[in-house]
């Protein structure tokens, strides 16, 4: 069993930046490959982007490429987000997910752990 907690979210005003974290109590953290995704009211959950268990590899949806970027450290069991130059589209909540499996890694199915979520809302 994993358990995931993300911090970091707030408010933030369109153009700034905000680091969202995800810490893992996870036996073998660096067995799992690390995604993050969003929420909008409304809306479905969606990919924002992931990285392989060494770090080496990692995508983003087009939304958000070149924006924001995915690390970890696995030392520390931890994710992070830094998301800079936000726009209010970019406001939902945000969750983290882990897997072990095999798969695509853009797909909310591919993922078996879930965070609870952090709030992040761009002012504009």
């Amino acid at each position: 069993q994993v358990q995931l907690v993300e911090s970091g979210g707030g408010l933030v005003q369109a153009g700034g930046s905000l680091r969202l974290s995800c810490a893992a109590s996870a036996r073998s953290f660096s067995n799992y490959v690390m995604g993050w995704f969003r929420q909008a009211p409304g809306k479905e959950r969606e990919f924002v982007g992931y990285i392989t268990r060494s770090g080496g590899v990692t995508n983003y949806a087009v939304s958000v490429k070149g924006r924001f970027t995915i690390s970890r450290e696995n030392a520390k069991n931890t994710v992070f987000l830094q998301m800079n130059s936000l726009k209010p589209e970019d406001t939902a909540v945000y969750y983290c997910a882990a897997t072990n499996r095999g798969a695509y890694y853009v797909r909310v199915d591919d993922y078996d752990y879930w965070g609870q979520g952090t709030q992040v809302t761009v002012s504009s």
